[in-house]
């Protein structure tokens, strides 16, 4: 098939509000390397991260809620590794089909249907846990075009999902996953998750569940019976006060205040693990009640590549059904990602390209 020279797609031209993502239709479409694929893509999921990186919310001078970011003249490092080159395109949720192959890639062909995560591994002799991010450190699926490297691809052409339900799985599933592995999450523990209405959090309820854990949520009652009906026991309001010394493992999405209470909700011996903390990242902390109760923090952000293959082999045999709640062109994303930030849904927010052989 030919290829379009140009193609419509979304450029963050710094950080900031929603002014400072421009649709554009004259960006050039990106060639396929050595190693590489052209995707063209399908769907893009969108996540707390493409808002937080806009927002420049990971440079470290930033302490507030995500929902709180001051407006900065200038953020030196916003990204997950440090500044940005702009413009960028966001986006690391992707369902694409493959239209051209780089040399020297042997294992895919064109038409197949793929994804890939989003943290992608890159270990380094002095950083085994290195990554880099597709919509951060390297253009990402907010266009109708992605180059991607092809050792970090997985084929979902089998997959009994839709283009916009793969979407809705790199980032949160694959998120939640590596939290549940690191946390060693396994069957009869008692499980909490912060957060349990969120894109994450839901998609850590159900493959907890998947895991025959039995899981105690945190979500806003009005979203509590979508958490129930995704494999949660129990659900309790955010400001809940938490019983002590309950739970075998913590997943935490949220942080921010209620901090100490999910240390304290741990058994002695437990498990907590994080990756993420929209209330806030500097959260009151007792050293004792870790040290002293043997409480395992895990700061999970790196995903081993086997994490995200079992994560694709759920995808295949279809035990996985992720909640979608809305779709837009892509032209809409600054509607999409006041949607998003609104939080009144619960399930993915999906942007679609528009198709260029239309």
């Amino acid at each position: 098939m030919s290829l379009p020279r140009d193609m419509s797609g979304v450029y963050l031209t710094r950080h900031g509000g929603p002014e400072a993502l421009e649709m554009r239709h004259d960006i050039a479409v990106p060639a396929a390397g050595k190693g590489q694929v052209l995707v063209q893509v399908l769907a893009a999921g969108i996540n707390n991260t493409d808002i937080n990186t806009r927002l420049g919310w990971y440079d470290r001078e930033v302490t507030t809620a995500t929902d709180a970011v001051p407006q900065k003249t200038a953020i030196e490092a916003g990204g997950w590794g440090g500044a940005l080159t702009f413009p960028r395109i966001q986006g690391g949720d992707i369902c694409g089909r493959i239209v051209a192959l780089g040399a020297e890639v042997d294992d895919f062909h064109i038409g197949q249907r793929v994804t890939c995560p989003i943290n992608i591994p890159r270990p380094r002799p002095d950083n085994k846990r290195a990554y880099e991010v597709l919509g951060s450190e390297r253009d990402g699926a907010f266009a109708q075009y992605c180059v991607l490297d092809a050792v970090d691809l997985y084929d979902v052409s089998a997959a009994p999902l839709s283009d916009i339900e793969i979407a809705a799985i790199p980032c949160a599933y694959g998120t939640a996953e590596t939290l549940l592995t690191r946390a060693g999450v396994s069957k009869d523990q008692h499980v909490l998750i912060t957060g349990a209405s969120g894109n994450v959090g839901l998609a850590a309820v159900q493959l907890a569940a998947l895991r025959g854990a039995k899981v105690t949520a945190l979500a806003a009652p009005q979203k509590a019976a979508a958490v129930i009906s995704a494999g949660a026991s129990t659900t309790h309001g955010r400001d809940a006060t938490l019983p002590e010394g309950q739970f075998d493992a913590v997943i935490d999405v949220v942080a921010g205040p209620i901090w100490p209470q999910l240390i304290m909700a741990l058994r002695p011996g437990g498990q907590y693990a994080v990756a993420g903390a929209i209330a806030g990242p500097v959260v009151p902390a007792d050293l004792r009640d870790i040290y002293l109760r043997d409480i395992t923090i895990h700061g999970c952000t790196f995903q081993p590549p086997e994490v995200f293959r079992r994560l694709i082999d759920l995808v295949n045999q279809g035990l996985l059904c992720p909640m979608i709640a809305k779709t837009y062109p892509l032209s809409n994303i600054t509607q999409a990602q006041a949607d998003f930030v609104a939080k009144t849904h619960v399930g993915k927010l999906v942007l679609i390209p528009e198709d260029p052989n239309k």
